[in-house]
C-alpha cells in the first residue's frame, strides 16, 4: 500500500513539474505552449478599424464643401451621370445639416455655372435631388475660371460658408477627365492661400501635371486617378476615411494578439486552479502515508 501511494505522489510531482516547465505560472507573458495560429500570428500587427472603415454614415467633421466638376465635351452623357452618382454617394457618406457639413456644386465646361450654394440645402435628400437635376454644359475645360468662381462665390458667408471664427474647413473636390484650357496654377495657389482645401481626382485622359498644380500638399493625400468614370464610385471610401472625424489607424498591439492574450490568462487561471488541486491531492496522499505509517 505505501509503495502504491508513493507511485501516486511521484506521478503527481512529476504531472506538475512537466506542467510547470511548459507555463511560467508566474508570468503569463510566458506562456510557452500556443496554437499555432497563435504562433502564425505572433508577428502580424492588429488593425484597429474607425467608424470610417466600417460605417458609411460616420460622423464627418463640419465642412464648407464645393465639388467642382468638369461637364466639357469629352464626358459622355452617361460618364456624367456616374459623376452625378458619386457626388450623392458622398453626400450619403457626410453629417449633413446647417451646424454640421454643407455642400455646393459648381458645374463648368467653356463658362461656369453655380448649381446651388452652400446655403441652398441642408439636408441629404434635398442635396441629391438637386445633383440629379444637373446637366452637362458641353464644349470646352476652363478649369481655372470654375476655381475662381468656387473661390469668389461659392465660399463666400454670402453663399452660406461659415466665417473663420468658426474654424470650419474649406474643401473643394475637383473632378475632370482633361487637361484644362486654361491656368489652373496661380488661381489654385490663391485659393489654396485662402484657406480651401483642394482635392483634385483625374479620371482616364486627365493631365497629372495639372492635377497636381491644382491640388493641396502632401500631394500623396490630395490627387487620386482612377481609369473610366465607371470605377469613379470606388474613391468614396478614400473620401469617407479622409473626411471623417476618426480615420482608420494601424497599431501595434503590444500583446501581438488579442485573442494570445486572451489564452494566456485563460490558461493562467486554469493551471492555477490545477495546481492547488494537485497540491491539496498530495496533502491528502501524505496524510494517508502518514496514518498508514503509524499503524
Amino acid at each position: 500500500m505505501k509503495s502504491f501511494i508513493g507511485s501516486l505522489v511521484y506521478c503527481l510531482s512529476f504531472l506538475l513539474a512537466d506542467l510547470c516547465e511548459s507555463y511560467d505560472l508566474n508570468n503569463p507573458s510566458h506562456i510557452l505552449a500556443q496554437t499555432y495560429a497563435q504562433r502564425r500570428n505572433n508577428a502580424v500587427p492588429q488593425r484597429t478599424l474607425s467608424p470610417a472603415a466600417t460605417d458609411p454614415h460616420c460622423r464627418s467633421r463640419p465642412l464648407d464643401l464645393v465639388f467642382i466638376i468638369d461637364s466639357s465635351r469629352s464626358v459622355r452623357p452617361g460618364e456624367f451621370e456616374k459623376v452625378k452618382i458619386f457626388l450623392a454617394d458622398m453626400v450619403d457618406t457626410l453629417d449633413v445639416g446647417s451646424d454640421a457639413t454643407r455642400v455646393a456644386v459648381v458645374n463648368y465646361a467653356s463658362t461656369v455655372k453655380i448649381e446651388f450654394l452652400l446655403k441652398n440645402h441642408l439636408t441629404k435628400n434635398s442635396i441629391k435631388q438637386a445633383i440629379n437635376r444637373i446637366e452637362p454644359l458641353a464644349a470646352g475645360t476652363m478649369t481655372g475660371m470654375a476655381i475662381k468662381k468656387a473661390m469668389d462665390e461659392a465660399f463666400t458667408e454670402k453663399s452660406g460658408a461659415r466665417p473663420k471664427s468658426k474654424n470650419i474647413s474649406k474643401v473643394a473636390i475637383i473632378v475632370t477627365d482633361g487637361r484644362p484650357q486654361d491656368q489652373v496654377e496661380e488661381v489654385s495657389a490663391a485659393a489654396r492661400a485662402s484657406g480651401i482645401e483642394i482635392y483634385a481626382v483625374g479620371v482616364d485622359r486627365a493631365d497629372m501635371q495639372s492635377l497636381k498644380l491644382m491640388a493641396s500638399n502632401p500631394l500623396e493625400d490630395h490627387v487620386f486617378y482612377v481609369e473610366t468614370y465607371g470605377v469613379i464610385e470606388k474613391l468614396t471610401s478614400k473620401f469617407r476615411e479622409t473626411l471623417c472625424e476618426v480615420k482608420v489607424e494601424i497599431v501595434q498591439d503590444p500583446c501581438m494578439c488579442e485573442a494570445r492574450l486572451a489564452f494566456q490568462r485563460q490558461t493562467q487561471t486554469s493551471l492555477q486552479d490545477l495546481n492547488g488541486k494537485l497540491a491539496a491531492v498530495i496533502r491528502k496522499v501524505e496524510q494517508m502515508e502518514n496514518m498508514l505509517g503509524s499503524m
